[in-house]
């Protein structure tokens, strides 16, 4: 034996070589078998990689079960898929029974398809009514049927935007929200009783979900429009996901039937072949957008990620010029002109007592425009599990919710998380209005900055493949906080543990929020300034060039801070 297989310790071999006797999978079980047989024969590389393949296992993060796709204990594998299957029902059996319904959706990634069939058979043979989707659809429609069908949970197979060789899983429960503690701990703590995966029963026979469930959600989002103005030229892309169809199925129904879909990236591929990362935020992921938006004289563009529970929006930077260059708004900027709109055409008889939401790394201004609109606010943790909750814990009143990473709740009435095809529904219905009253989404923005002053934010991320460099910079910002920003004593900061593993520094115009990303091995910091605008001013150059000085400004600061 060489020094290096010496040092494959006996208890990784022994896991790795249970893993592969349990795996009920031929190729998950020949591809560690293979790990296994490399790190056995001194490969140091495959030892590394064995010892991560059986590490620590997944856990419900930010949006659920989220991990890479290989064979082990802790990536995205049949055998995981099985046993968090197993697991759920278990959870569900010991807190209401069998015999109740569980919905089972999936998008178009790498086995997402086999994730969700396999999970439908093993709720099925554990009592339950599990409803398998028809094909790959939008998360939202998922967490729809939650709601409409009186569903005891749902799963839907997806990892949202994360790179190609990921997968995940996300769970509701009946009500149609995202499980959080300490539900998630339990569901874990059953996980980890079910037996092996090879011993799970999975010979259940799900049924299809009612034939006109896509339909019902297709007639929710088109009733969702306020105004009657339609005439609006849109370029859309479903980023290589599943939400091109179902979005200009919901666009045409509602009367917008001037789209134009990016043809690179129109229908699924898992390879997301045009684009290095899915996610709209990603630089040069909406290029081939922001060009076809110029090349047919757009008035917006819209972008959803894979799995459409996401939306980004982009404008023209002189609206006057179609044809000319283009930018991806902020999701803080598409989320104050939800807000604003969804409070200034709100039906009250229906909402006499609304409550809007955001996270603690979202932009202040929705705080400001719920006061002038009489409405409730608060301020959640990052998560649509939060979002929806916000207020009594059980999100009563709520009429709205956004956190910048491009999630809009725009009807939690009927999908209680982010819905990228209902946002987009509704940014178009306001796009429309204000073009037919001779106005623009940048115009509506700076009336927003005229009204409440200028907030300008942006994020500084840094995306990692050693997770100890997040920690050192965690623990650096917490033991030298700066005294500092952009010219302004900080006169807050503020640990969020344990509720959360962030850190909040405040000075009189600034705001930066310090987190690692739930979802991806990724360091994020969210950068706010103000600016006090003049209510009169007819021209807001100025006041923007000075919050993106400030900005910058900070942007250098709190990167000095982190080490980055």
């Amino acid at each position: 034996m060489t020094g290096l297989s010496a040092g494959l310790s006996t208890g990784l071999r022994t896991a790795a070589t249970r893993w592969i006797a349990d795996d009920p999978c031929q190729a998950d079980r020949d591809e560690l078998q293979h790990a296994l047989v490399a790190a056995i024969a001194g490969d140091a590389e495959a030892a590394a990689d064995l010892a991560e393949r059986m590490g620590a296992p997944l856990t419900f993060g930010t949006a659920g079960l989220r991990g890479p796709l290989r064979a082990g204990a802790a990536g995205m594998n049949l055998a995981v898929v099985r046993r968090a299957a197993a697991g759920i029902a278990s959870y569900l059996a010991a807190d209401g029974g069998t015999g109740r319904t569980v919905v089972v959706g999936h998008d178009a990634r790498h086995r997402s398809a086999e994730f969700a069939a396999d999970a439908a058979r093993v709720l099925a043979a554990a009592g339950f009514t599990a409803l398998l989707a028809p094909g790959p659809l939008p998360t939202p429609i998922t967490a729809f049927a939650v709601q409409k069908l009186n569903a005891a949970a749902a799963l839907q197979v997806t990892a949202s935007h994360n790179p190609p060789n990921d997968n995940g899983l996300k769970v509701y429960l009946a009500g149609g929200a995202q499980i959080v503690a300490p539900v998630d701990a339990d569901i874990e703590a059953a996980i980890a009783a079910v037996p092996a995966a090879v011993s799970i029963d999975a010979s259940g026979t799900p049924q299809p979900w009612p034939e006109d469930l896509v339909q019902q959600y297709l007639d929710r989002v088109a009733s969702l429009p306020r105004g009657s103005a339609r005439a609006l030229r849109i370029a859309a892309t479903p980023m290589h996901g599943v939400g091109g169809e179902t979005l200009v199925k919901a666009l045409a129904q509602a009367g917008f039937s001037d789209v134009h879909v990016v043809p690179e990236q129109a229908v699924p591929d898992p390879d997301f072949s045009t684009v290095a990362f899915p996610n709209p935020e990603e630089p040069g992921a909406t290029d081939l957008l922001l060009a076809l938006a110029a090349s047919i004289g757009a008035d917006i563009a819209i972008a959803n990620d894979p799995d459409a529970d996401r939306c980004a929006i982009g404008v023209p930077l002189d609206p006057s010029n179609k044809g000319g260059a283009w930018r991806m708004l902020r999701g803080d900027e598409t989320g104050v002109l939800l807000g604003e709109h969804v409070l200034a055409t709100l039906n009250r008889a229906a909402h006499p007592d609304p409550l809007v939401a955001t996270t603690i790394v979202s932009s202040e201004l929705l705080r400001h425009i719920a006061s002038a609109h009489g409405a409730r606010y608060d301020e959640t943790l990052t998560g649509f599990k939060w979002i929806v909750r916000a207020g009594d814990g059980a999100g009563t009143g709520l009429v709205y919710g956004y956190e910048e990473a491009l999630g809009h709740c725009v009807d939690p009435d009927a999908v209680r998380d982010k819905d990228g095809i209902s946002a987009a529904m509704l940014m178009c219905d306001l796009a429309a209005g204000l073009k037919a009253a001779g106005r623009t989404l940048q115009g509506a923005l700076d009336d927003l900055a005229r009204a409440h002053g200028l907030h300008l934010t942006d994020q500084l991320s840094v995306r990692v493949e050693d997770l100890s460099l997040i920690r050192d910079a965690m623990a650096r910002v917490r033991s030298g906080p700066p005294s500092v920003l952009a010219g302004e004593d900080v006169t807050e900061v503020t640990d969020i543990l344990p509720r959360t593993d962030a850190v909040v520094l405040r000075s009189h115009h600034r705001r930066v929020v310090v987190r690692p990303s739930g979802t991806e091995p990724k360091l994020k910091c969210y950068l706010e300034v103000v600016t006090a605008v003049d209510p009169g001013a007819a021209d807001l150059t100025a006041a923007r060039a000075q919050a993106a000085a400030d900005l910058a400004q900070l942007r250098s600061d709190i990167a000095a801070v982190l080490g980055l």
